[in-house]
C-alpha cells in the first residue's frame, strides 16, 4: 500500500512543479487534478535483491495528488490521504512564505468548517428519530463546529472526533519552501527527466524526492521493511509500532487473515550472510508471532494459511 500525500498551496506557489519533480511527470494540464506515483529511494533494497538474485525489484511508493486550487470543494478530495505537502512561495520575491503558510492553514480550516457543517446538518435530520447514538454525534459535532469557529485546527480538539470525519487540519503538514532557500522545484522538475546519475551531478544535496520522503517518514513515523525472494524483492512502508500481522495485511489481505508466524532477519545480517539459509545457520533468523512490532530494515518471510 502506497503512502498517499496531497500537495496544497496558493496560486503560483509551485504545486504542480513540485508534483512533476516528485513523480517525473511531463508537462501538466493547467486546471486539472494530477495523480502520480513516486518511487521511494532506499539504497538497502538493491543490496537485499542482489543477495537473493531477485528477477524483479519493486520500491515502496508515494501516491501524490495535486489539486487545482485551494477551495473547500477541491481540498475535500484530499481527506483520505495520509499527509499534506504545503508549498509556499520562496522564489518570486513578491510574497512572504510565512504569510503564505498562514493563509493556507486558514484555507484548510475553512474547508474543515464546511465539512463539519454539512455533516452536522445531515446528522441533525437523522437525530429526529431519537436514536441516542445519532443525537450524541450531533451534540459532539456542535462542539467541533464551535472549536473550528474559534479558528483552531482540529488537531487541537480535546474531545474525540466523530469517526466519519476526516479533517484536513489533523493531518501532518510538511512545509516545502519552493526556492533557493528550500527545494528548487523548477530545477528539480527538470532534473527528474534525466538519468539519476546525471541529475546527481547538478545537486549539492538530496533530490527533492529524497528530502520530501525523509520529512514524510519523520512526520508520519514510518518504517520500511522488505520481502525478498528470487521472484521479487520489494520494499514496504508501515507505521512505527505496527505489528507483523499488520505488515502481512499490507502485503495482501489474505496473507494477513491467514497469518501463522513470520521469519525475521535484519537486512544487513542477510546481506552479510549471503543467503537466508546462511543467516539461519548463524542464528540470525528468528520466528515471530502476530504481535511482533516490525522494525525499520526487517526482512520478513510470512508463513500463512490461505483462507478457504
Amino acid at each position: 500500500m502506497a503512502v498517499e500525500v496531497g500537495i496544497v498551496g496558493l496560486p503560483n506557489a509551485g504545486k504542480t512543479t513540485l508534483f512533476r519533480a516528485l513523480t517525473g511527470a511531463g508537462a501538466a494540464v493547467p486546471g486539472r487534478e494530477h495523480v502520480g506515483m513516486a518511487p521511494i529511494p532506499d539504497e538497502r533494497l538493491a543490496e537485499v535483491a542482489a543477495v537473493v538474485g531477485a528477477r524483479k525489484v519493486t520500491p515502496a511508493a508515494l501516491r501524490v495528488v495535486d489539486v487545482p486550487g485551494s477551495g473547500a470543494q477541491l481540498l475535500g478530495g484530499l481527506r483520505a490521504l495520509d499527509a499534506l505537502l504545503a508549498v509556499v512561495d520562496d522564489w518570486s520575491g513578491t510574497r512572504d512564505p510565512a504569510d503564505d503558510l498562514v493563509t493556507l492553514r486558514l484555507e484548510l480550516l475553512l474547508a474543515d468548517r464546511e465539512h463539519v457543517e454539512r455533516r452536522l446538518e445531515r446528522v441533525r435530520r437523522e437525530a429526529k428519530s431519537g436514536e441516542p447514538a445519532v443525537r450524541a454525534e450531533a451534540a459532539e459535532l456542535e462542539r467541533v463546529l464551535a472549536h473550528v469557529d474559534g479558528e483552531r485546527p482540529l488537531a487541537e480538539y480535546e474531545g474525540e472526533l466523530p469517526s466519519e470525519l476526516e479533517p484536513l487540519t489533523t493531518k501532518p503538514l510538511v512545509v516545502v519552501r519552493n526556492g533557493s532557500g528550500g527545494i528548487d522545484a523548477k530545477l528539480e522538475a527538470e532534473l527528474a527527466e534525466l538519468p539519476e546519475e546525471e541529475a546527481g551531478a547538478f545537486r549539492d544535496g538530496p533530490s527533492a524526492l529524497g528530502e520530501v520522503v525523509r520529512r514524510l517518514f519523520q512526520a508520519l513515523d514510518l518504517v520500511s521493511f522488505f520481502t525478498a525472494s528470487d521472484q521479487e524483492t520489494r520494499a514496504w512502508t508501515l507505521r512505527r509500532g505496527r505489528t507483523a500481522v499488520e505488515a502481512a495485511a499490507a502485503i495482501h489481505t489474505d496473507i494477513g487473515r491467514g497469518f501463522i508466524r513470520c521469519e525475521v532477519i535484519r537486512w544487513d545480517d542477510l546481506v552479510a550472510s549471503g543467503s537466508h539459509a546462511e543467516a539461519a545457520r548463524r542464528g540470525l533468523m528468528r520466528l515471530e508471532g502476530k504481535g511482533y512490532p516490525v522494525e525499520d530494515g526487517d526482512v520478513l518471510n510470512v508463513r500463512f494459511s490461505p483462507p478457504r
